[in-house]
């Protein structure tokens, strides 16, 4: 357990790095602009490239995935985006794509909910839709949304696909190339277990071609000097150069664990995690439940809904005693839920560590409450 003030995180991002990662933050600065930085970014794109599954090239920036985002909806073509929202961060999708002077329509489902595809359809039937955004897995609930069946419905009806996976890549089965994924976007904070300050994504080739003819790209988000610089294993502006150190680390040991593996770890941490919640609930008859529905339930944060009048504020302080940072919820659902971030680089064992203190805090908590009532 790390000896911070913090103790160990699970939370939904930033996650626990490894010391060993950290360490190579402290390596001397390289020029940026020579072949000793080619040769590195090359051997960090050929590892990305195996992590999200695509031959296409991988862009990494100096910036977090909002930026990305912004890059997504920016060299889109010109016309109406339809954007799928189940939480604050799909919504974040569409208030960028508004802020960039995009029209907009929304499919709105209650957060915590799944989209029903049918409903979906019925909405890219109704008018011409030049991109349809859709967030991978909703960080602020937990639901994980298939994105190849919405690819797959966007481009029925001519539309581009733009993924946010940003709580999901390196976690989540994610297959950009085989999925037909327009456009990828993620951050190095979460899933990928490393520092803040780098975003990552992958446009495919009828995006790339559709953008040349977009006005108004702006200047560091231009999808094109992406495509351009990333042919000379280089990015447009300056890198952060120590994270790239990290990074290069990362996927390497990434690569060695393999990617499928990875995704059968971050699987059994949320299988734990539903279980846990139900024999809690048996076991000290607390009121706990999983906010996401079975069947959508993302592999790397878990939405806890926890008993009716019991402060999430308290309950995370006392699990924080414990030596676990855990986190709260989020916009709706701040008041009523805790979030468990089961990512990166954790295990089964240390997530198992990670509840059972969750479950004292809870315990003592539902007591403390029972006694004032009584």
């Amino acid at each position: 357990m790390p000896d911070t003030e913090f103790g160990t995180f699970f939370i939904p991002g930033p996650t626990e790095i490894r010391p060993e990662i950290l360490g190579q933050l402290t390596r001397p600065v390289i020029p940026h602009r020579g072949k000793a930085f080619e040769a590195m970014f090359a051997r960090i794109e050929a590892g990305l490239r195996d992590v999200l599954l695509t031959a296409r090239p991988v862009y990494v920036g100096a910036t977090s995935a909002t930026g990305f985002m912004e890059m997504a909806i920016r060299n889109a073509p010109e016309g109406t985006i339809l954007c799928l929202v189940n939480g604050a961060f799909s919504e974040r999708f569409a208030v960028v794509a508004e802020s960039c002077g995009r029209r907009v329509e929304r499919v709105i489902v209650p957060w915590g909910a799944a989209f029903d595809l049918t409903v979906v359809e019925d909405a890219l039937a109704t008018r011409k839709f030049v991109a349809v955004t859709v967030a991978h897995c909703e960080t602020s609930t937990g639901v994980l949304t298939d994105p190849r069946t919405i690819a797959e419905l966007a481009h029925r009806y001519g539309a581009l696909a733009l993924v946010d996976s940003v709580s999901a890549a390196g976690g989540a089965e994610l297959m950009v190339d085989a999925w037909a994924l327009d456009f990828l976007l993620t951050g190095s904070q979460k899933a990928l277990a490393l520092p803040a300050g780098l975003a990552f994504a992958v446009a495919g080739p009828e995006y790339v071609e559709r953008a040349k003819s977009v006005p108004h790209r702006g200047f560091y988000f231009d999808v094109l000097q992406y495509e351009k610089y990333a042919a000379k294993h280089q990015t447009p502006s300056t890198p952060a150069t120590n994270l790239l150190y990290a990074l290069e680390a990362q996927v390497g040991d990434i690569g060695r664990e393999g990617i499928e593996r990875r995704w059968e770890r971050h699987a059994a941490m949320r299988d734990a995690t539903v279980a846990w919640v139900d024999e809690v609930r048996e076991r000290r008859n607390v009121d706990l439940s999983i906010v996401a529905p079975e069947g959508s339930r993302s592999p790397t944060v878990s939405v806890v809904r926890v008993p009716p009048g019991m402060s999430t504020t308290d309950l995370r302080q006392s699990i924080a005693q414990r030596g676990y940072t855990i986190g709260g919820g989020y916009g709706e659902l701040a008041a009523t839920t805790i979030r468990i971030g089961h990512m990166g680089d954790h295990s089964l064992e240390g997530l198992q560590r990670c509840l059972h203190a969750c479950e004292l805090s809870l315990a003592e908590l539902a007591e403390k409450r029972r006694l004032v009532r009584v």
